[in-house]
């Protein structure tokens, strides 16, 4: 199983070690794209802060933020499991996951980026400041500079087994799996579901969404279970006590699941 998460906008303030080694980072072919968008990146939190704040979406409280872009070539790093916090990484809880559990979550987990394209949990990046739908000034946006790079590389880490995705939107533009990768996909969508004056009413909630997202993650890696197609995944989610509802696949398509909360 290979599972694709998005990053988070809260991450550790600082690295713990040695600076970045690009080379390094999963499927080193995507090295040139990102090293057009460190650059790009770089060039302009050094050169103007007032755009690199429109352009970042940050406000002034978060200037720090750009003296950090600016030096992410020498700043300490972190294996990016460390790195991300906010409330679907909180309810995963790397940390906390037994031995068994975190060996199949670093075998199993990436990371996708604005910056670095996708990252192991193990792989070690620096703190930045760079959404997935940021138009970098001499690159244009980051949606678009990684699709086709992402496109050529990803194949090889989905393999011929499952993909969880559990993705936002706005990283689920930097790749999507396509042909038979895509019949072997499973998206998830988390509604809350609440009665409202007797009439029961579903929606999309940000915390319930990036919450359930990390549970779930959590009890499958916890679980052992090891789901080799969507349909076995529906069942595991199901054996979790999880309210999984499914639309009928389309042929090319990736599955979309609903997973129905009425409390965290």
């Amino acid at each position: 199983m290979l599972v694709l998460l998005p990053p988070s906008e809260g991450k550790a303030a600082t690295g713990e070690g040695a600076p970045l080694d690009l080379g390094s980072l999963v499927l080193p072919g995507l090295t040139g794209a990102r090293e057009a968008v460190l650059d790009a990146l770089v060039a302009l939190c050094r050169e103007d802060e007032g755009t690199a704040l429109e352009v970042l979406g940050i406000g002034e409280g978060l200037r720090g933020e750009l003296a950090r872009n600016a030096e992410l070539r020498t700043a300490a790093a972190l294996p990016a499991g460390g790195l991300y916090t906010g409330v679907l990484y909180d309810n995963l809880g790397l940390a906390e996951l037994a031995p068994s559990a975190r060996a199949r979550a670093e075998e199993s987990i990436v990371v996708f980026s604005g910056l670095w394209g996708v990252v192991r949990i193990t792989d070690r990046i620096p703190p930045y400041r760079c959404s997935g739908g940021t138009k970098l000034p001499r690159l244009g946006g980051l949606a678009a500079h990684w699709r086709k790079p992402m496109a050529a590389a990803m194949p090889e880490l989905a393999g011929d087994g499952l993909v969880l995705d559990l993705r936002s939107s706005a990283y689920a533009a930097l790749w999507k799996p396509t042909g038979e990768v895509a019949s072997r996909t499973a998206t998830v969508r988390v509604l809350h579901e609440r009665v409202v004056n007797g009439v029961t009413k579903r929606s999309v909630v940000s915390h319930f969404n990036k919450a359930t997202k990390g549970r779930l993650l959590r009890q499958l890696l916890e679980s052992g279970a090891e789901p080799g197609s969507p349909a076995e995944l529906v069942d595991a989610l199901r054996d979790a006590k999880f309210t999984v509802e499914t639309q009928a696949p389309t042929a090319g398509k990736p599955w979309a699941l609903d997973v129905v909360v009425a409390e965290l």
